[in-house]
C-alpha cells in the first residue's frame, strides 16, 4: 500500500535458517566460489609479523592465503585459537549464559510475530513458521539448572516436540579487535549478544559491509584496521546497551534473577541514554545504529520509564491539536487493517512454502 502511511513502518522476515544458508551456498558458488570442506588441524603463521600464511586440512591439503575471515563460531580458531586476540566478558550486564532449543508442530494459524516470553531465570522465544515453530529458552545457569530449564519450555510449547532438546552454551561479550593482523573475525568468532532482539544475522551483514568499505591492500594498514574495529565495537556495543535496558528497566522482584537485573551497574553508555529520557524524553542516537528512536521508545515507555518533562518545543502544538492528529493516525490504522488480508491468506497467495520430501 505504498500511498498509506503505514508503508513506512519498519517489518522484518522470518526465515528458516538453515534453507536461508543453503541458498547463500549455492548462490556464492554460481559466482566462482569455491568450497572446500575440512578440519583445520594447524594454522601457519609468518615469523616476521604474525600473520597468517596458510591452513592445514586432515586431508592434508594446505590453503595458503592473504587475507582470511574466522567464521568458527565460539572457538574462533584463527582469531582466538592462532593469534590470541583476546575477549572482553559482558556477563555482568547480561546475565543469561544457556539457551535450550526445540522445534514444536504449528498451530492452524500463524502468528505474525516472534513473541517472547519473561521467565523466572531468563525468557522464552516462540518464532512461528510455516511448517513448525521454533522454540528456545534463554536463561542464567546461576539462577536455575538446565533440568529445571528444559523443563519449561517443554511444559511451555503449542504443539509436539519435533526433536529433542538441543542446549547452546554461551558468553555475552565481543573479541578485542574483530580484525586482528590479517584475520578478520566474523559472526559468532566475533562476538555475541544474546538473542533477544535476533541481532546476528545483522552483526554478521554489518561486518561484510565495513571489510567492504575498508578492505585493504595486502599491505595491511593499521589505520584500515583501527577504524574496521572503531566501527564494529559501536555496532556491538549499541545492541548491548539496547538488550541490557530490557533488563535493567524491570520492575519485576519475584525472584533472584530479576531483582539482580533490577538493581545492577550498568555501562555508562547506557547511564547516559536513559537519564537523557527521564530528563525530557530524549532519544539520541549513535550514528547508524540498528535500533531507531522508535525501537529505544517502545522498550523505555513500555516498561514505564518516565521522563519528567517533555520536550519544549511539544509547547508549540495544543493539546486539542496533538489529540487530533492522534485520532487521524489511528483512524488510518484503522482502515488500513480492515483493507489488509489476514496474515494467512496473504502467505497463502504470495509466498506458502512447498511440502518438504
Amino acid at each position: 500500500m505504498p500511498n498509506s502511511p503505514l508503508s513506512q513502518i519498519a517489518y522484518a522476515f522470518h526465515f528458516d535458517a538453515s534453507l536461508y544458508a543453503k541458498y547463500l551456498r549455492t548462490f556464492g558458488e554460481g559466482l566462482g566460489v569455491k568450497r572446500v570442506e575440512g578440519k583445520i588441524v594447524d594454522v601457519a603463521l609468518r615469523e616476521a609479523d604474525g600473520h597468517v600464511t596458510a591452513l592445514t586440512l586432515t586431508s592434508g591439503q594446505r590453503i595458503e592465503g592473504e587475507l582470511f575471515i574466522d567464521c568458527s563460531g565460539f572457538s574462533a580458531l584463527l582469531s582466538e585459537g592462532a593469534l590470541k586476540t583476546g575477549f572482553e566478558d559482558w556477563s555482568q550486564w547480561l546475565l543469561c549464559n544457556r539457551a535450550i532449543a526445540v522445534p514444536c508442530a504449528s498451530t492452524k494459524e500463524v502468528t505474525p510475530y516472534t513473541r517472547s516470553t519473561a521467565r523466572q531465570a531468563g525468557w522464552q522465544w516462540r518464532i512461528p513458521l510455516q511448517n513448525r515453530i521454533g522454540n528456545g529458552h534463554v536463561f542464567s545457569s546461576d539462577y536455575i539448572s538446565e533440568d529445571e530449564a528444559t523443563a519449561v519450555l517443554m511444559s511451555n510449547l503449542d504443539g509436539a516436540p519435533l526433536a529433542e532438546p538441543r542446549t547452546i552454551r554461551y558468553t555475552t561479550g565481543i573479541r578485542k579487535n574483530a580484525w586482528n593482523k590479517n584475520v578478520v573475525a566474523i559472526g559468532l568468532a566475533c562476538g555475541f549478544v544474546e538473542p533477544l532482539e535476533s541481532t546476528a544475522i545483522h552483526l554478521v551483514q554489518m561486518s561484510i559491509a565495513h571489510l567492504l568499505t575498508m578492505f585493504p591492500t595486502n599491505g595491511f594498514e593499521d589505520a584500515d584496521r583501527d577504524q574496521y574495529n572503531r566501527m564494529m565495537r559501536q555496532e556491538y556495543e549499541c545492541i548491548r546497551d539496547f538488550i541490557i535496558l530490557h533488563y535493567k528497566a524491570t520492575e519485576r522482584d519475584d525472584s533472584p534473577f530479576w531483582k539482580h537485573c533490577r538493581d545492577m551497574e550498568v555501562p555508562q553508555s547506557l547511564t547516559n541514554r536513559m537519564e537523557l529520557f527521564k530528563s525530557h524524553g530524549r532519544i539520541v542516537r549513535e550514528g547508524n545504529e540498528l535500533f531507531t528512536k522508535m525501537s529505544w521508545l517502545q522498550v523505555l515507555h513500555g516498561q514505564r520509564v518516565q521522563p519528567r518533562s517533555h520536550h519544549p518545543l511539544a509547547d508549540l502544538r495544543s493539546e486539542a491539536e496533538v489529540q487530533q492528529y492522534l485520532d487521524e493516525v489511528e483512524g488510518v490504522i484503522s482502515a488500513c487493517v480492515e483493507a489488509m488480508p489476514s496474515h494467512a491468506q496473504f502467505i497463502a497467495d504470495n509466498c506458502a512454502a512447498m511440502p518438504r520430501m
